[in-house]
């Protein structure tokens, strides 16, 4: 079974920033019907939750769900500016087999451009999906509770709007895959790198320090954060180590309930045994907070 893991992993992990026959199946969400199935597993893609071509995301309903069915979202990287959910399949294929017992959202948001920054547009796709699930929960049959998974700026995201726009405190667990935690790291603000500069700069010319700790989940985390989960790259040339440090350091200064694993030889991504270590940690940590 590990060795199995193992070549599953590595054939479907190529970098984490880029890119049943008893399932009822609907590809077109203005066909779906008035009631689903609980007994039956189910999945619904390109779900539209906006005016957009990037608004939809895909639901994957587990057999046999019930009211407290909890819902894990799958949010993808790509610098905020590129990127798709089908870089998170193999993340979901590996929930759906190995955790088979939670619904799974894998989603699209508006990607930013010159005259689209990312916030608050980003974080207002991730509320609208969360709203949409919540109106449809009778649906559906699955609880309010939800958890996160993000890589690179897709971890951002998770941790911002689990730490700060979770106004109903339904988000149990977050995890981030080498997502930046603080823009007003020195590592940021102070350095004579093009590619970290280009980070900033994604958020506007010139920000002000409160517009970057607005946008930092290290100044938004609270002491009521939900369980966290950090993986990180002490090589890794986009988001440095201290992004990973700070933020486990500010989770211990609040007493948030978290783990932390720091690869020291590996980048912004990582194939082999610590790419199966991440899985087995994230795999464990699921099932205890989700």
């Amino acid at each position: 079974m590990q060795l199995l893991r193992f070549i599953i992993l590595n054939i479907l992990w190529i970098s984490i920033t880029y890119n049943c026959s008893n399932e009822q199946v609907d590809s077109n969400n203005n066909n779906t019907p008035d009631a689903i199935d609980p007994t039956k597993a189910y999945q619904e893609l390109n779900i539209s939750y906006g005016s957009d071509t990037d608004q939809t995301f895909d639901l994957y309903l587990p057999a046999n769900r019930t009211s407290d069915t909890k819902t894990l979202l799958l949010v993808h990287g790509g610098g905020w500016t590129s990127g798709d959910k089908s870089s998170m399949n193999y993340l979901k294929d590996l929930i759906k087999t190995e955790i088979p017992e939670i619904a799974i959202a894998n989603i699209n948001y508006r990607l930013a451009d010159d005259s689209n920054p990312p916030f608050p547009m980003q974080i207002d796709d991730i509320t609208s999906i969360i709203d949409y699930l919540k109106t449809n929960k009778s649906k559906y049959t699955i609880s309010e509770k939800t958890g996160f998974i993000g890589s690179s700026a897709g971890g951002h995201l998770s941790l911002l709007w689990s730490y700060a726009f979770d106004t109903d405190s339904n988000v149990n667990m977050v995890c981030s895959i080498v997502g930046p935690t603080n823009f007003t790291d020195p590592h940021y603000l102070n350095n004579t790198d093009p590619n970290l500069q280009e980070i900033i700069d994604i958020y506007g010319e010139n920000p002000s320090t409160a517009f970057l700790e607005m946008l930092s989940p290290y100044h938004r985390v609270t002491a009521s954060a939900p369980s966290t989960i950090l993986f990180y790259g002490g090589l890794d040339p986009l988001v440095p180590s201290s992004q990973g440090t700070a933020m486990r350091d500010k989770l211990v200064a609040l007493n948030v309930h978290h783990e932390f694993t720091l690869y020291p030889n590996e980048a912004h991504g990582w194939t082999g045994a610590n790419l199966l270590d991440t899985w087995s940690k994230l795999k464990i940590f699921i099932i205890n907070n989700l």
